[in-house]
């Protein structure tokens, strides 16, 4: 039996910017092959895959101290192999699905925040009315 493939996405602002031409971008383990992913990316998320680009990365390394002539905690980051997945035309992902509508709920927000003010703007420019009482009392000081 074969291990199944995990596949986590990429969350950053360039790999949201590359979504929008539906290309996403997905961790992969370091043993599989572009056909491996292409199968389990169509399976899972029901979708049709143009072609499957693979990027490995090596780790970085971690810092070293030395004391007293020894190095202590010296090592590196995991290695990480990157697939860059090309949708067909009208198939697309749901990673990014709620950052979208996030984006959407602020700009209504804002379009609402917008609207209390120009009505507070235009209350306030309106002359106000004034009382039968204090117009009264307007005549009543002119008479004097």
């Amino acid at each position: 039996m074969s291990k199944p493939t995990l596949l986590i996405p990429r969350l950053s602002e360039k790999s949201y910017a590359l979504s929008d031409s539906r290309v996403y971008v997905i961790d992969v383990n370091r043993s599989d092959n572009k056909h491996q992913i292409r199968q389990a990316i169509e399976s899972r998320f029901k979708v049709k895959v143009n072609k499957v680009n693979l990027v490995n990365l090596s780790g970085k390394p971690k810092r070293t101290i030395s004391k007293g002539g020894r190095r202590v905690s010296s090592g590196k980051d995991n290695n990480i192999k990157k697939a860059y997945v090309t949708l067909a035309e009208g198939y697309s992902l749901p990673f990014f699905n709620a950052i979208a509508e996030e984006e959407k709920q602020a700009e209504k927000t804002q379009a609402k925040f917008a609207k209390q003010q120009a009505k507070a703007a235009d209350k306030e420019d309106k002359p106000k009315k004034r009382s039968i009482r204090t117009r009264i009392a307007s005549k009543s000081e002119l008479k004097d």
